[in-house]
């Protein structure tokens, strides 16, 4: 497992762009930043704090979260908000995000502020923002929502539920709807973070606090657990050309550091599942 950037305080957001490399955030310290296809790093955003996920949209900008899902225009134009904070429906924002083949985006909202405040757990939704740009609730009550990924056949939703130590499954319905969650599979020993699922159906889990990663089958079972050298795995996301290179980006938190995030990578024996560019319509 090779290091290829540090310095940061949480990394979060992965994802991997042909024509640019890996882009990736820092929650606490803020900002977007690219690992080049030739693993040198450069900032493409800057200052914007609480980004929890990221993915690519049809038109060249990037989508991320944090209090609301907003679309970074390309050109560096204003921020265009998708799906918006609602404090007095009981959301505060939102976390990590996945797209179907579709371009639909999947988001779990926030009902807390998980990071750097000591505030009450809450439950919260599971949003779909369907491709004329409508936004309705498909999945509830979840503990802290984190990574999210659909099946090779589009059949089905994997959202990790980090407060209850489980991957959350859905069936997911041609137009988008889920059917009632059940429990895919547990994460001992930590809390499951983000998540990535190969073209064989397996499931990569992050395991934040547990210092690794965990590899499930399609049906749940463990296939493997994949030791990282610092504690604080927060997510995962396969690249390259082959989408062989699978990378691991971590937190500070469990050193004796606050600028301890790093992003790791190491060969996978399976490619990933290609992720499709958001295609939802723009207000």
């Amino acid at each position: 497992m090779e290091k290829l950037a540090t310095g940061y305080g949480l990394i979060e957001g992965p994802v991997w762009d042909d024509s640019r490399g890996l882009l990736y955030s820092d929650v606490i310290n803020g900002g977007v930043f690219c690992l080049g296809l030739d693993d040198s790093v450069a900032q493409v955003i800057e200052h914007h704090r609480g980004i929890g996920g990221m993915a690519l949209h049809q038109n060249g900008g990037i989508v991320v979260s944090g209090r609301n899902i907003s679309l970074k225009p390309a050109d560096g134009g204003d921020t265009i908000v998708l799906l918006a904070d609602n404090p007095d429906g009981g959301w505060i924002g939102f976390n990590d995000f996945t797209t179907d083949a579709k371009g639909r985006i999947y988001a779990g909202a926030l009902s807390f502020r998980p990071v750097g405040h000591d505030e009450e757990p809450k439950p919260a939704s599971l949003f779909c923002i369907d491709l004329d740009g409508s936004a309705r609730v498909v999945g509830d009550d979840v503990m802290l929502t984190n990574g999210l990924g659909v099946s090779p056949d589009g059949g089905k939703l994997y959202h990790s539920e980090s407060l209850r130590n489980r991957v959350r499954v859905y069936d997911v319905a041609e137009n988008g709807d889920l059917g009632p969650h059940r429990t895919f599979a547990t994460v001992e020993g930590g809390i499951p973070d983000g998540l990535a699922v190969a073209v064989d159906g397996s499931v990569w889990v992050a395991n934040a606090h547990g210092g690794s990663v965990e590899v499930f089958e399609p049906d749940g079972s463990l296939r493997r657990s994949i030791p990282c050298e610092l504690p604080m795995v927060t997510s995962v996301c396969f690249g390259g050309t082959d989408l062989m290179d699978f990378y691991i980006v971590t937190g500070s938190r469990g050193t004796d550091r606050d600028d301890a995030g790093t992003v790791c990578r190491m060969r996978a024996d399976v490619a990933g599942l290609p992720l499709a560019p958001a295609a939802v319509a723009l207000p």
